[in-house]
């Protein structure tokens, strides 16, 4: 079960970062206590077949994108990873959002709350990968007292999202890091690789929500748009 297991996950990775299969035929698949051997495949393809730019136009559902996937390197030596959020985070960001200072609760929700609702988390967690985008900034954990030789934890410093607007030029832009995290460049790393992923898609305007006292987060989005040459829309609050 396993090894048919293994098989239909590396068929699924094929349909999903070669679109110019059209067809795939492993016949017979012999499968024992061994493994699973393709005894003969067919595979049909059209060299026309093209994404357009677009890595996954050819499927219904778009896939995690682990192509996004980044680390990157503080100052401190410190190693951040960057990547796509997954439905199986949720809990990693509830902690997140526990953990942030009511100040920066406020500037990020513009509410009082101090912990997202399930409605919230399924929102923020389960998302469309095509219209919209969650990157999540972490860093690995050492367990305490790790007597049982548990691997490192992985813990959320910050994350930024944008949803495609209806008119498909531009997009809503939100950004949170973790009060401890501030000024160590998280932040900058988040927004570039959002502007990024939104240039991929041929969007060049970006929205924003923010405090009038946020100055902080004023500032930083300001110096990015300018070096991005992406066209920013404040949208003051308060």
């Amino acid at each position: 079960r396993e090894s048919i297991k293994e098989v239909l996950l590396c068929i699924s990775e094929m349909v999903c970062e070669l679109p110019w299969i059209q067809e795939l035929d492993l016949n017979p698949l012999i499968v024992d206590e061994n493994g699973a051997i393709a005894a003969d495949a067919r595979i049909v393809i059209d060299h026309a077949t093209s994404s357009n730019g677009d890595r996954y136009a050819h499927m219904s559902i778009y896939p995690y994108p682990v192509h996004l996937i980044q680390e990157w390197q503080m100052n401190d030596g410190q190693v951040v990873t960057i990547r796509p959020i997954r439905p199986e985070d949720a809990d990693m960001e509830q902690a997140f959002v526990k953990s942030m200072s009511d100040e920066s609760r406020y500037y990020r929700f513009m509410d009082t709350l101090r912990e997202l609702t399930q409605t919230m988390l399924v929102r923020f967690t389960q998302i469309d990968y095509d219209r919209e985008m969650a990157l999540v900034a972490t860093v690995a954990v050492e367990v305490e007292d790790n007597v049982d030789g548990i691997e490192p934890q992985e813990k959320q410093i910050g994350v930024a999202r944008y949803v495609v607007n209806p008119d498909g030029e531009s997009v809503e832009f939100a950004l949170a890091v973790g009060d401890d995290w501030q000024k160590c460049g998280v932040g900058r790393k988040l927004i570039e690789a959002v502007n990024q992923m939104a240039r991929a898609k041929n969007c060049f305007r970006v929205y924003w929500q923010t405090h009038e006292s946020n100055l902080q987060a004023q500032e930083l989005y300001n110096k990015v748009a300018d070096k991005s040459g992406f066209m920013v829309y404040r949208q003051p609050l308060g």
